[in-house]
């Protein structure tokens, strides 16, 4: 019997046109926008000017805060201009434009890191000045993660394989393709964590990679590392999830996983940090997913940070039908958390683990209509909430009222949005409501 949590949904998965797809390194373009907030946390401050030569590699923002992160050229190129840009979270932001040199082969030139030399502070700092985020999606930075307090232990590491989202398959991809740099990646990180266990938590549709980790595994004994099988089931990929799957404890509400011992990292994430110790290469690019019902060539790519999403989809053939329009939604990241897009003149980000152009099929028009009290979203929601209850004071707005139906336990998974009979936004009013309190909080 597979390992899995309690509640939850079984969305179509629509991965098969992408699981077995190798990575592809995506072409060099002529125009990149590094927008200098990509991450949760303080915006990145610029270092370079208009005018300014950059190297593949090369610092071009450092960090704002503790919660920050360093930003690097994804190309040998030209500073065009720093200026605000639109972002892929639909507003403007600052960012630093590059013009890529047309005559530069881009090698990066770099070399390996002694990560073994270092202290625990100084890894840190390595995370930081690499620009390292979670690449699962929520691009939290990874220096905070793994700087973990005098007063907290990890325990156990748990390496997040699931990509439960459906068409996403970036992940599955890496495990099957770097599978040394995973376990490089977790080597790494046992040594600075020294946690009891490392789990490497896999949805069972994912055989390939289940295998091809096994393997590697295998040869390296001394890590200890489990390969957990888990049911497909969404959102199996969230932390407290994974937790409650694989070793069948519940993180508290109102606390952190790192509280109670745990530490869960984005597979992707892992490998990047393998890459930067042996080779020395900041994060530069990731692996990205272009799939939907609406592109010619479904593909995975290695995809420099700052690229066009239009150069991205023009790369895999562009749009089935003729333009734009006439995808029913174009999303970055997943279709139960991803962000839809109203414009393709945004950049790619490293948060950025997928871009959908989603056709009718796929997104149905959904009416709306009054809550039946039917139950379904109690039964899907992971975290045990009353997503009834909450949509109705979000429709009254009886934000502050939701906060004592623990709101803020919500990790707008979009569970019960999905299983609605009625179609109401339940996640959309619930990420308002969130919104609302936070900023009736800083008045």
């Amino acid at each position: 019997m597979l390992l899995t949590f309690t509640n939850g949904v079984h969305p179509q998965e629509f991965k098969s046109w992408t699981n077995n797809s190798p990575v592809e390194r995506l072409p060099f373009f002529a125009d990149y926008v590094i927008p200098l907030s990509q991450h949760i946390g303080a915006p990145s401050k610029s270092l370079v000017r208009k005018g300014q030569y950059v190297a593949r590699g090369e610092k071009i923002a450092e960090p704002g805060a503790y919660v920050s992160v360093a930003y690097h050229s994804p190309v040998d190129g030209v500073v065009s201009a720093v200026e605000l840009a639109e972002h892929p979270g639909g507003k403007m932001v600052p960012s630093i434009k590059i013009k890529a040199d047309p005559f530069s082969s881009q090698r990066l030139e770099k070399k390996p890191i002694d990560w073994k030399s270092l202290t625990k502070k100084e890894f840190a700092d390595h995370l930081q000045n690499s620009g390292m985020v979670g690449l699962g999606g929520a691009a939290f930075p990874s220096h905070v993660k793994f700087a973990v307090p005098d007063d907290k232990k990890c325990d156990y590491l748990i390496i997040n394989g699931c990509e439960c989202e459906p068409f996403l398959t970036a992940d599955h991809r890496v495990m099957a393709e770097y599978p040394l740099e995973v376990m490089r990646g977790i080597e790494m990180l046992q040594y600075f964590l020294t946690p009891k266990k490392t789990f490497i938590g896999i949805e069972a549709n994912k055989k390939d990679a289940i295998n091809i980790l096994q393997l590697e595994a295998n040869k390296h004994p001394e890590l200890a590392v489990e390969i957990v099988s888990l049911e497909v089931k969404y959102p199996q990929g969230a932390e407290k999830m994974l937790i409650s799957a694989i070793l069948t404890n519940e993180v508290p509400s109102g606390t952190i996983p790192l509280d109670g011992g745990y530490l869960v990292s984005n597979v992707g994430t892992v490998a990047a940090i393998a890459e930067y110790f042996d080779s020395g290469k900041p994060l530069i690019e990731r692996v990205v997913t272009v799939s939907g019902s609406n592109i010619k060539r479904p593909a995975n790519l290695l995809v420099p940070i700052g690229t066009s999403m239009q150069e991205l989809l023009n790369a895999c053939g562009g749009f089935k039908s003729s333009d734009f329009g006439d995808s029913a939604r174009i999303l970055l990241g997943g279709p139960m958390m991803g962000m839809a897009q109203k414009s393709l003149d945004v950049p790619v980000v490293k948060g950025t683990s997928g871009v959908l152009a989603l056709g009718v099929l796929e997104v149905p028009g959904r009416n709306t209509f009054q809550c039946i009290r039917c139950g379904r979203c109690l039964e899907a929601c992971p975290m045990f909430l009353n997503p009834s209850t909450l949509g109705l004071l979000a429709k009254k707005g009886l934000y502050e009222e939701m906060l004592e139906e623990n709101l803020m336990d919500c990790m707008e998974c979009a569970s019960c949005s999905y299983v609605c009979p009625s179609g109401i936004p339940l996640v959309q009013s619930f990420r308002v409501a969130k919104a609302v309190n936070r900023e009736r909080k800083v008045a």
